[in-house]
């Protein structure tokens, strides 16, 4: 690990970012270059003190989860994220491993959609970061480990997963789910990640297993879901998807279906975050 390094490298990239990147009002009266450190240690859901002992080169070596936070809180590009992970000894992760981290230009994306509700997801489901406003709609879903990690696995192994789609879109959304699968598998042959968790899934749930014998076959592009929103109901939600010339990374942005919608999602932007547990307000799967 370059501490000295490493703090010069966090410490400049706050520098330079701009308030108004990150959705920061940027007012005369502001005296600080760039972003303030409780600013940044808001974003990388980090202590202030910590971020003060990394660009004091006091801290301890980061973890790979806090370098991705890191790098989505400074908004880093590619390089710039792949340099945090070497000057802080960690190899950075690879573009088809299960490691990744939102693209730079997507994290950029979620900040100029701003009140609309967007996240970025793997092929595999696995939420790599979310704006505020899907926050404000879903709760946190980038918190998860192993297994859970997946859209499909939680959906087909944790009943409050399912319990946050009204009953009668959850055989729609499972057969989805299971159909986008085994899209991913076939582009994904013989990569042991992906086999691995269609292995796991087949174990633990017989649904799955119904559904994958079916042998259905649909990449979802286009959607329209009912989030069942703790705090101001029924949602309902048009979702598209925008997908990287790799097809590794989705952008996936909501809007709301119809006025009704549309006027709660108001009121929750005035409400504020809920205090979700974690994956419990919604299912943001594609």
């Amino acid at each position: 690990m370059q501490r000295d390094q490493l703090a010069d490298f966090l410490r400049r990239r706050r520098e330079a970012m701009r308030p108004a990147e990150v959705g920061i009002a940027d007012g005369p009266r502001r005296r600080t270059a760039g972003l303030r450190r409780e600013e940044v240690a808001t974003l990388a859901g980090v202590s202030v003190d910590y971020v003060i002992r990394l660009e004091q080169g006091r801290s301890s070596r980061p973890s790979v989860q806090l370098l991705g936070a890191l790098a989505r809180a400074l908004r880093l590009s590619d390089d710039e994220r792949d340099h945090l992970f070497h000057l802080a000894g960690h190899r950075p992760p690879l573009s088809d491993g299960v490691a990744r981290l939102a693209r730079a230009g997507l994290i950029r994306m979620l900040d100029l959609l701003g009140d609309t509700p967007a996240l970025v997801l793997s092929d595999l489901g696995e939420i790599l970061a979310q704006n505020r406003a899907a926050l404000l709609l879903t709760g946190d879903h980038t918190g998860f480990s192993g297994d859970r990690r997946y859209a499909a696995y939680r959906w087909f192994t944790d009943p409050a997963a399912r319990a946050a789609a009204p009953p009668e879109e959850q055989e729609r959304h499972a057969r989805q789910l299971v159909a986008d699968l085994r899209a991913v598998a076939g582009r994904r042959s013989g990569d042991p990640e992906v086999a691995g968790l269609v292995d796991r899934l087949q174990t633990a749930s017989a649904d799955f297993r119904r559904l994958w014998d079916e042998h259905e076959v649909a990449v979802r592009r286009a959607d329209r879901k009912t989030f069942l929103h703790p705090r101001v109901g029924r949602l309902r939600m048009e979702c598209e998807t925008l997908v990287t010339p790799d097809q590794g990374q989705q952008l996936l942005v909501l809007t709301p279906a119809d006025a009704e919608t549309r006027e709660r999602l108001e009121l929750l932007r005035v409400l504020g975050i809920e205090e979700f547990p974690t994956g419990r307000a919604g299912t943001p799967t594609r």
